[in-house]
């Protein structure tokens, strides 16, 4: 990896663990302001004091997030977007460029392709375009690959996650996020035919803070480098303890029943 990649790597990545925990913050393009993500600096301080590794949001949000004050997170500036009102809110166009998330400081940037559908070749072309560029500026990317479309029965299936991360990682991504497929065994499949690190998305709001931590524990015994999870995250009622928990299991290899106790009173 060129050098400029792995100091920027070193700011999303834990050093020891070579696993992250990554909040993204960027759904306010998506379906706009919603619980958790209005007090943007006050989520970002509650992220960054429950240990996470990074946050990611689109360019616009740094200037409304910059603390100045207490324990640093890395930044992701989002390239891609679209919105719920669209009636096609599948398909991602860039908004951003490798240039922009230098000149606000960032670690690392990330695109988000929708594999099956209708305009999925626009998608992949920007990702390629923006792996590219990055790799002239030394810039590690971050790409979210997800199969929705009509030909898509399941989502979920190994088959369909293993070839989402293989897009990832044959266009040139140095971390590929995918859903989780449901159980470690199936989940070690996707990890070990990928060589870069494989982070789990968060989905649909869990029922459970116990199901949250039982997929991220699961997913990385599995082989997985961490998590890039969301909603689950910043609309916990409990951000900062919860993010700590899931520390726990990342980078300190704890077992489902250590995070459950750690949670205490805190679990639903």
């Amino acid at each position: 990896m060129m050098l400029g990649k792995a100091i920027r790597s070193e700011r999303i990545f834990d050093r020891n663990t070579r696993r992250t925990i990554i909040v993204p913050l960027d759904h306010g393009v998506s379906v706009g302001p919603i619980y958790g993500l209005v007090d943007l600096k006050g989520t970002v301080n509650q992220i960054a004091e429950g240990g996470a590794n990074a946050v990611l949001m689109h360019k616009g949000l740094p200037r409304c997030t910059h603390r100045g004050a207490g324990r640093d997170v890395g930044l992701i500036i989002h390239l891609s977007a679209s919105t719920s009102l669209c009636p096609s809110p599948n398909a991602k166009t860039l908004v951003g460029t490798v240039e922009d998330a230098l000149k606000l400081g960032a670690d690392g940037v990330s695109v988000h392709v929708n594999l099956g559908d209708e305009t999925e070749r626009h998608m992949l072309h920007a990702l390629g375009e923006v792996s590219s560029h990055a790799t002239e500026w030394g810039m590690p990317v971050l790409a979210m690959i997800y199969a929705r479309g009509p030909k898509i029965a399941d989502e979920y299936a190994p088959e369909v996650v293993r070839h989402c991360a293989r897009v990832g990682e044959e266009l040139g991504a140095d971390i590929v996020k995918v859903p989780y497929t449901g159980d470690p065994d199936s989940f070690a499949t996707v990890a070990e035919s990928c060589c870069v690190p494989v982070v789990i998305a968060g989905g649909p709001k869990l029922d459970s803070t116990r199901d949250l931590l039982r997929m991220v524990h699961d997913s990385v015994q599995a082989g997985g480098s961490g998590l890039s999870i969301g909603r689950n995250v910043f609309q916990h009622k409990n951000v900062t303890l919860l993010l700590k928990a899931l520390n726990g299991i990342v980078h300190k290899d704890w077992d489902l029943d250590q995070a459950v106790d750690f949670m205490g009173d805190e679990l639903d």
